[in-house]
Order: C-alpha cells, then sequence, then structure tokens
C-alpha cells in the first residue's frame, strides 16, 4: 500500500493522552465453500485519538471502516497488529465499563418500551435504580424523545430515525469517557441530524472522546477535530481538519470597476455579476492591490478559499486510483 499521508499540523497538537492506538491493525477473513479464499478487510493500520477529541473515520462503502471500529471495541479479532483502548488490550473487561457504543445496525428487543430498553441496559451496567431514575429520563430529552413516548410505546412501532435515537441514548447510559458511534446519522432527517450533531457537541464539552465513522462528510466537517480517509482496506491519510483544509494559497476576489481585458490576467475565470467582476486570482494579492489603484478599482473582497472535506476526500482517492467503493 501507498504510506500513509500524515499531515503536518500548522500548530502544535495538544499533549493528551492517547485514548485509542491502533498499530498495525489487519484483518483477513476467510470465505468459499471450503473457507479456502481469502479476503482481506483491512492492511497495516495505524493511528491515535487523544483525550477529548471528537475524531472522525470516512470512506465510501467496503472501505473497511466497520471492520475497524469493531476490532478497537474488541468484537473482532485482528489477523495480524495490535489495538489499546484507554490503557488496555483491547477486550479488556473492565474498560468495557468505561466506553459507550451504537452500531450501525443496531438490534432492539422490539416488543420493549424505549424507557424499558434503557432500564435493560442501565442493569447490564449494574447501575444503581437511584442513579437510572435520573439518568434515563436525562437521555431521554437529549436524543429528543417524548418521555410519554418512551414510556408507552414497543420498539417495534419505532421508525428507523427513532430508533437511532434511542440507540444513541443506551451508548451514553454508562456514561462513559470514550464513545463510539458507526453512522450515528443513518436513518435521520435533517432535524435529527442537526439534534445529533448537537449532542456530539455537547459530549465534546463534557471532556469526552468520540470515535465516529459517517458517510455525511458535511457533519464530519461541521464537528471532527481530526478525520482519518480509509478505503479498500488502506488508510490513505490522518490529519486536523485546521491543517488539511485551511491551508490555501488560492483567493476568490470580487472587484469594482475596471474592465475585463484588463482584469482578465490576473483573475481566473472571471465573470461579471451586478456590476462587479468575480474570479480566481492568479498572481500575487499586495501587486495586484497595487494594479488596483492604477486603473482605479476598488477591491471589494479578497478571500482565501479552502476546499471542502468533499473535494479533499475526492482528490485522496483520485491519487491513488480509487473510482469506486466496490
Amino acid at each position: 500500500m501507498d504510506s500513509v499521508t500524515q499531515v503536518q499540523p500548522q500548530t502544535p497538537i495538544h499533549e493528551a493522552m492517547p485514548v485509542v492506538q491502533a498499530t498495525n491493525l489487519s484483518k483477513v477473513y476467510r470465505t468459499g465453500f471450503w473457507m479456502n479464499q481469502k479476503l482481506r478487510s483491512l492492511n497495516d493500520c495505524s493511528l491515535t485519538v487523544y483525550q477529548g477529541e471528537t475524531f472522525g473515520l470516512l470512506g465510501p462503502n467496503g472501505a473497511g471502516k466497520t471492520t475497524l471500529l469493531k476490532m478497537l471495541l474488541g468484537i473482532v479479532r485482528p489477523t495480524s497488529g495490535r489495538a489499546i483502548l484507554l490503557g488496555y488490550p483491547v477486550g479488556n473487561r473492565s474498560v468495557k465499563q468505561r466506553v459507550g457504543y451504537l452500531p450501525e445496525n443496531a438490534y432492539f428487543y422490539d416488543y420493549l418500551t424505549a424507557w424499558e430498553f434503557l432500564e435493560f441496559i442501565a442493569g447490564l451496567f449494574q447501575i444503581p435504580r437511584s442513579i437510572q431514575k435520573k439518568r434515563i429520563p436525562e437521555l431521554i430529552d437529549l436524543v429528543g424523545l417524548a418521555q410519554k413516548t418512551a414510556k408507552k410505546k414497543q420498539l417495534k412501532k419505532y421508525s428507523k430515525g427513532m430508533l437511532q435515537r434511542v440507540g444513541m441514548a443506551q451508548a451514553l447510559i454508562n456514561d462513559p469517557e470514550v464513545v463510539f458511534f458507526d453512522e450515528p446519522m443513518s436513518g435521520l432527517d435533517p432535524l435529527g441530524r442537526y439534534q445529533v450533531r448537537e449532542i456530539v457537541l455537547s459530549l465534546k464539552e463534557q471532556g469526552k472522546t468520540i470515535f465516529f465513522n459517517s458517510h455525511v462528510l458535511t457533519d464530519i466537517e461541521r464537528i471532527c477535530d481530526r478525520i482519518a480517509i480509509l478505503a479498500k482496506g488502506d488508510l490513505l491519510c490522518v490529519g486536523s481538519l485546521e491543517d488539511i483544509l485551511g491551508r490555501s494559497d488560492v483567493y476568490q476576489v470580487i472587484v469594482k470597476g475596471g474592465t475585463e481585458k484588463e482584469l482578465e490576467p490576473w483573475i481566473l475565470g472571471i465573470k461579471e455579476i451586478e456590476n462587479t467582476w468575480h474570479g480566481q486570482l492568479t498572481g500575487d494579492p499586495h501587486e495586484f492591490i497595487e494594479f488596483l489603484s492604477k486603473i482605479d478599482a476598488q477591491l471589494l473582497s479578497l478571500n482565501r478559499a479552502r476546499a471542502s472535506l468533499e473535494d479533499y476526500f475526492i482528490q485522496q482517492l483520485r491519487e491513488r486510483g480509487i473510482t469506486s467503493s466496490q
């Protein structure tokens, strides 16, 4: 595989305790009638997530995101490599009490109500009844469910979006230090996605570490401190959004005055909008400003352009010849 792109930070990374450490994790599944075929799902993946970070893992379908997440949780055994979670090898039973997890396709006992289900999960964590009475209604409110509905309506009557909210509540029932969300926006309408983002941000304010997979790049861009891109089992890059997307030598300009002929050597893709000229600056900004003064034109806007996470994501895939998730 190609070497992983480690984006060099513009500002020093805070000195925080590593919460998740993966070192050369690989996973090979055996398939076929005789189990004699090998399917490689993950290739020598190494990354570190620090305390208090919101870390986003993104990639196309079949990239290996869920496989990596399950290995970090100790649900799937790696073929090779090792992983540390909260200072212990993954699978340590004492650590599980400190971790929350929302699977992509969570299973619920659909004859229970949401309230009963959360009581059941709280019982698995041996949370005292006195704490449950306070914790459960807080979580019901946090994920945007009505308490009356949560007490009376069976889960089999819930929509996909409502079940996703219940799943998020159960992932937080034990007040975990680190939370793993596998596609938390799945099945949610725009309002639900907004509420999930707000929940994640509130967890971050509490100092919790959040690790999640998502296909929704705009959501990752809004709430993550650092990201990793995974494709066909290979970790393509790891870095902060500020360092990945904040660096740009491209400026977008808006100018009033002058003619298209005068400005065309300076402005790429120049076009006139409401008596102003718009486009991308091709020269030095200081020299451009001096030029404008000579032609009696006015600079209305000069903004450093920043590529979207989607643009960067597609660029990373194309540079490695990845054109399909299949």
